[in-house]
């Protein structure tokens, strides 16, 4: 297998994590037989973020790398731009809607609810003041994106420094039994334990833009790993689901989002062209089916009480054309 299929695939894989990012929405009762299976979908997250950290290293290498290249400061500001041209303007139109109307349905419009809500739309801050979930992946990507080049260009002058991977291992630890740091921080777990895998990504970005081929026994050892870490995920969200910190079972969530990866791109490279493209539709307008699937699809369906499939699958036919629509208008917007 050659690497190059983790970026030829790229667009279909995350076709495959948004899917299975909604299954996992489309919560199942805490006493159903396949809570445990359900709650799986929740890894697309990491198989995102992942795949973001090769792209990343990618058009990093390659602003780095020309003879005419600036200088750190000017890459890093132009790098971050073009990040924010492609995410924001998906993101004022969809999150700036949702905020709005939930500011118009109170009673009251004091100073501090005009602050919060524009806290929100510009940066959603009260995820990171008070862990709200809704929309939470945006503002944590748009983070992890202001400390990737620093990284990147770290490991890219001293390569033996991909190591330092294992510094935000150790902070999920610190965080979460350090009494202090867990009191002012550990309210954003669902974060810290996400950057483990994003800064693996980009660690993997070289091999994978060099082209490298892996030795054949890398997929039956990946497909141990798969089943070694799923099996372990069930098991603990099945019969555990509560009871222990969710960052210990994120760890998990790094053999198996790779092992996951690995496999698919494997599968791809002989897939029907057609389901590849399919993916790699929908893998393309992923930010905007996230950003509207939840609060604009998912709930009203879910009202209905048609049952976990059917809600699944209105839920993507209908997020589908929205997020189309949002994509095209979002695109004409430049900052």
């Amino acid at each position: 297998m050659n690497t190059h299929s983790l970026s030829r695939h790229r667009a279909a894989l995350m076709g495959f994590a948004m899917v299975i990012i909604i299954l996992f929405h489309i919560s199942q009762p805490r006493g159903s037989e396949w809570y445990g299976l359900v709650r799986m979908g929740n890894v697309g997250v990491d198989i995102f973020l992942f795949l973001s950290g090769i792209g990343l290293w990618f058009s990093w290498h390659k602003a780095s790398s020309a003879d005419d290249a600036p200088a750190f400061l000017p890459r890093w500001v132009s790098f971050y731009r073009r990040r924010l041209t492609r995410i924001y303007p998906a993101w004022l139109l969809i999150a700036g809607t949702y905020y709005v109307r939930r500011f118009l349905a109170h009673d009251t419009h004091t100073t501090d609810e005009w602050i919060d809500l524009f806290g929100d739309i510009l940066i959603n801050w009260d995820f990171w003041l008070h862990d709200e979930l809704t929309f939470w992946y945006v503002p944590a990507t748009m983070m992890l994106y202001i400390f990737a080049p620093p990284y990147m260009e770290l490991v890219r002058r001293h390569g033996v420094l991909r190591w330092m991977v294992v510094v935000p291992l150790m902070w999920c630890i610190m965080v979460q039994y350090i009494t202090p740091l867990h009191q002012a921080l550990g309210h954003i777990e669902i974060f810290w334990s996400r950057v483990p895998i994003f800064f693996l990504g980009i660690n993997i970005g070289e091999m994978v833009r060099r082209r490298d081929t892996l030795d054949r026994a890398v997929l039956p050892l990946a497909a141990v790993l798969l089943v070694i870490s799923l099996g372990s995920c069930i098991w603990l969200e099945q019969m555990r689901h509560g009871r222990f910190p969710l960052f210990l079972e994120r760890m998990l969530y790094i053999p198996l989002s790779v092992s996951t990866i690995l496999l698919l791109s494997a599968a791809y490279d002989k897939a029907p062209k057609h389901l590849l493209k399919a993916l790699a539709w929908i893998g393309g307008i992923s930010l905007e089916i996230y950003l509207v699937h939840i609060e604009f699809v998912m709930k009203p369906i879910k009202a209905l009480a048609l049952g976990y499939w059917p809600t699944a699958a209105l839920t993507l036919l209908l997020s589908l054309p929205i997020a189309w629509a949002v994509n095209k208008i979002a695109a004409k917007v430049k900052l």
